[in-house]
């Protein structure tokens, strides 16, 4: 005799107990922390599961932490393509996460060092020489260590400016040191460029840092602001990166290149030809600095170049 169909409150009897069945599996399973919730109730120090409709930015808000913070404690999280039931590690009041490292990580179950360097795509052993006297084999919940990076900082160097991929964040570049071309080896095409943004103020000047990082210009500008390309070229780059957003770098005859960072989307794609003046990106917002910011970077043959020698 062929079965009758589950009808009425026997299907809804029946979509409980699976459901029941299936949240019981989960957290049963190691690899699912107790400190797992829904986005919809994020609380700093525990995983997160991002629901249909979440963003980065919401569940920052939700979770009382920094949106950057957020980010840069989830490296492989692509804000343009949240999945529905992504964990997401939320930030503890007690951790950090400055451009150039190192972190400032608090230990949560479960947790090693293997563990903690694959999140944060460091090393190890570079992690275990940072916290001296500290106990691989006896890490306690709770413990702050400090986890430098292997490609830190977010001045835009040790990186090819010739890359044409699109897959996704990248790891973020090395800092630069404080080394400048030499005065008066620019072609003579670098001459005159108009400033990528009409309204900005400039909130950092190129050049190096207390630790003699060379740091790129950071400009502010206003909300909807768009960023130009600086000179006719061609765009090799339109995508994120780790710990720099949205970024566009274009190529310009000379081998130089212009860099547009800190970006809210691109506005344009890969291989596109640009005339000077095109917008290429939308600026975007700084939880940090609670700015619109552009972080803007020349480079001649590769190496860095302060703007202000070129842009008029």
């Amino acid at each position: 005799m062929a079965e009758r169909p589950v009808a009425g409150k026997g299907r809804l009897a029946l979509a409980l107990m699976l459901a029941t069945l299936l949240l019981g599996g989960c957290a049963s399973r190691p690899d699912a922390p107790d400190s797992v919730r829904s986005a919809s109730t994020a609380e700093s120090g525990g995983w997160v599961v991002v629901q249909r409709g979440d963003t980065l930015g919401e569940i920052a808000r939700r979770g009382n932490v920094p949106l950057e913070r957020l980010q840069r404690f989830n490296p492989d999280a692509d804000s343009r393509r949240l999945a529905v039931g992504q964990r997401l590690l939320m930030p503890t009041q007690q951790e950090r996460a400055p451009s150039g490292g190192p972190y400032r990580y608090q230990v949560r179950p479960g947790d090693t060092y293997s563990s903690i360097a694959r999140r944060f795509n460091t090393r190890s052993s570079r992690i275990q020489a940072a916290n001296p006297g500290v106990e691989p084999t006896a890490l306690r919940v709770g413990q702050v260590l400090q986890v430098p990076l292997a490609s830190a900082g977010t001045a835009i160097a040790g990186r090819s400016a010739s890359t044409g991929s699109s897959g996704g964040s990248s790891s973020a570049p090395a800092p630069a040191r404080a080394s400048l071309p030499p005065p008066g080896d620019l072609p003579r095409s670098a001459r005159n460029w108009p400033w990528p943004l009409e309204d900005y103020r400039i909130v950092r000047a190129f050049g190096a840092d207390g630790r003699g990082t060379l740091q790129p210009m950071l400009l502010a500008t206003n909300r909807g602001a768009q960023a130009s390309a600086v000179a006719d070229g061609e765009v090799r780059f339109a995508d994120s990166m780790r710990q720099l957003g949205q970024v566009v770098i274009v190529h310009h005859a000379d081998n130089l290149q212009s860099v547009y960072a800190l970006c809210e989307k691109p506005l344009v794609a890969n291989g596109d030809r640009v005339s000077r003046g095109t917008p290429v990106c939308e600026v975007g917002y700084s939880s940090a600095s609670e700015r619109y910011d552009l972080l803007f970077d020349l480079r001649h043959g590769g190496k860095p170049v302060d703007p202000r020698r070129v842009l008029r």
